[in-house]
């Protein structure tokens, strides 16, 4: 009778290890196929024109009489701003800033002979959302030389900059054409595979960025008035059978 029953015991724990172990290997497996998901990209590109402009228009003038050489700037700072106002500009979007003045014999560590004492650097601000404007006053710039101002940068040539800043209105639209097509690359690849889509186990939205909209060999995009906006969004997708 005793080994009878040791059998049986036997029996039947190794019928519950191999139960609980087909039920174990069953849940992980349907976890696994679950667990299937497939990453894919969906892009939006717009074509902008630039709302806001930015110039700097900066002179500098050398002498070694300051009244005079003051003079001098004061001059410049007329024939800019008559520049500017001959080209539709007015008070409120030009900006006179402060001028920056180097007496080079005050310098703590200057030594040797200086051909000119001072330097007096002014720059002219123009703030506008006219960017047509702006750009029909650049190519028109070679006449600021003609009458004696030579425009100066200390980072580069003196251009105007053009701004895009109304990524907010256009920011949801693009995000929803984004994801879109990247259900529509899931789908494909889901049908091929012979798949359907679950739901979406992860989003990115991705950063919005701004391109010149001509990519020619040295484009800056801050010097097109026309631009790329550009996002990629990146969703995971769950795949069923």
């Amino acid at each position: 009778m005793k080994s009878i029953f040791a059998l049986t015991a036997a029996l039947v724990l190794g019928l519950g290890i191999a139960l609980g172990g087909y039920l174990a290997g069953d849940g992980l497996v349907k976890s696994r196929l679950g667990d299937r998901s497939i990453s894919v990209k969906g892009l939006s590109e717009r074509e902008v024109k630039a709302d806001l402009a930015l110039w700097a228009l900066r002179f500098v003038v050398t002498g070694n009489d300051l009244a005079t050489t003051q003079a001098d700037v004061k001059r410049n700072a007329d024939i800019v701003n008559s520049f500017l106002k001959s080209h539709g500009f007015s008070d409120d979007e030009i900006e006179l800033q402060a001028p920056q003045v180097t007496d080079r014999l005050a310098q703590m560590y200057s030594s040797g002979e200086f051909n000119t004492r001072f330097i007096i650097a002014q720059q002219i601000v123009l703030r506008t959302t006219d960017v047509d404007k702006v750009a029909a006053a650049n190519r028109d710039s070679s006449a600021l030389v003609e009458q004696g101002v030579v425009l100066s940068n200390e980072y580069g040539p003196v251009r105007p900059s053009y701004l895009f800043t109304k990524i907010a209105d256009i920011k949801p639209e693009m995000l929803e054409e984004a994801t879109i097509r990247a259900r529509e690359a899931a789908e494909t690849f889901a049908n091929d595979s012979g798949s359907r889509l679950g739901g979406i186990r992860r989003a990115w939205q991705g950063q919005f960025t701004i391109l010149p909209r001509d990519e020619t060999p040295g484009a800056q995009e801050s010097e097109q008035i026309m631009k790329t906006v550009r996002v990629v969004s990146t969703v995971d997708y769950l795949l069923v059978d």
